[in-house]
């Protein structure tokens, strides 16, 4: 079974690059990784098994010289007749690229750090954002300084009435964008069909984007994102746990929204401790090929923070496919200059506890925040 190859043909295959760890060889872990995620069980050849069969489908592995190692780094070369790209779309493909490895014995770690798919198939296939960052700059009308976005909080607990009020005072002091937390959703207390129409009808008007978070199974999640443009409102805040292909789904819609990607626990499965993972890089260029306009990208000072290498990596990907980056995770007034400093204009401070919990109130700690950002020195 002829599978390693010595130049990666983007043309027909799609390229994955891991990290692994093998109790024999990366020879062994790549041939298991590459046939048993395209054509069959890796080490046991079925009687249905045709060499044009395996030539088509089957997985190739790029040479390298550590193959003999029992660590480093694997490149692998899907076929892209492997997958219906317009109906699989992500789910499908983050089957393929990290699924039945996770239970060989021979592949002790497995992390998938780069992914390269043709332009074209990216271009037919994906929508990519619906506004982005320059569509979001025209709406909110700010061309040249980050944008400033509120989080609804407390998480839950408030009426729709409730809700309006705080909307009220966060708009009176100057945000760009706001966004329901992700544990709100539908609770009974302020369901969507209540809050939906309320807010949306106070935001006519302005240039404020508001995202709803809709959070919910497959069978309710487009239906919610459908009632809330039929209701006049912007924006749609859904979170990683509501699954990584929904953001193609909406996105397909071409609904009048903006789309705000969630990641509060991604670490589940992006943590660079753990022995399988995704890197987070990745699942940002999926999310922009996806179509969303706005992520949660990361953070830097809060009490999240990530390094400057990292969070400069991540946010060109981002830049890249015209997402719009929000920090947040303990964002406030004295980090916006250092931020901007180190990481430019185009990102948003996403904040919560630091406006709600100001002494003056949510619209004081508004105004602060917002004014910060006006007294930038750029």
């Amino acid at each position: 079974m002829k599978i390693l190859v010595n130049h990666k043909d983007l043309n027909k295959y799609f390229w994955a690059t891991y990290h692994v760890k093998s109790k024999t060889n990366l020879n062994d872990a790549a041939h298991e990784i590459a046939i048993g995620q395209s054509i069959g069980n890796p080490n046991k050849r079925s009687l249905w098994e045709t060499d044009q069969m395996i030539e088509d489908y089957a997985a190739k592995i790029l040479v390298t010289e550590n193959l003999d190692q029992q660590e480093g780094s694997v490149e692998i070369g899907f076929p892209y007749a492997l997958m219906d790209w317009e109906g699989d779309g992500v789910s499908q493909l983050l089957c393929i690229l990290m699924g039945g490895q996770m239970d060989i014995d021979n592949i002790q770690k497995c992390q998938l750090n780069n992914l390269e798919i043709h332009p074209d198939i990216e271009n037919k296939f994906f929508k990519g954002p619906k506004y982005g960052i320059t569509g979001i700059r025209d709406f909110v009308k700010n061309q040249d300084r980050p944008l400033f976005g509120g989080i609804i909080k407390p998480k839950n607990g408030m009426t729709p009435h409730q809700v309006l009020d705080m909307t009220k005072e966060l708009v009176e002091g100057g945000v760009h964008f706001i966004k329901e937390d992700e544990i709100m959703s539908n609770p009974s207390i302020c369901p969507l069909s209540d809050r939906v129409p309320l807010i949306s009808k106070y935001l006519e008007g302005k240039n404020v984007v508001y995202s709803f978070c809709i959070n919910a199974d497959p069978l309710h999640i487009l239906d919610r994102a459908r009632f809330v443009a039929a209701n006049g409102g912007n924006s749609v805040h859904v979170n990683v746990w509501s699954g990584l292909g929904v953001y193609k789904s909406l996105r397909d819609l071409d609904l009048p929204l903006f789309i705000h990607y969630q990641k509060s626990g991604d670490r589940t499965f992006t943590s660079s401790t753990h022995d399988f993972n995704i890197h987070w890089d990745v699942l940002c260029k999926l999310a922009g090929l996806c179509g969303v306009d706005f992520i949660h990208a990361g953070m830097w000072g809060g009490y999240l923070s990530n390094t400057d290498e990292e969070l400069h990596k991540t946010l060109g990907v981002l830049r890249s496919h015209n997402v719009m980056p929000a920090l947040s995770c303990g964002m406030h007034a004295g980090l916006v200059q250092p931020i901007y400093e180190r990481f430019g204009k185009d990102w948003m401070a996403n904040v919560g506890g630091a406006i709600h919990s100001d002494p003056g109130g949510t619209m004081a700690g508004s105004q602060k925040m917002r004014q910060a950002i006006e007294d930038l020195r750029i």
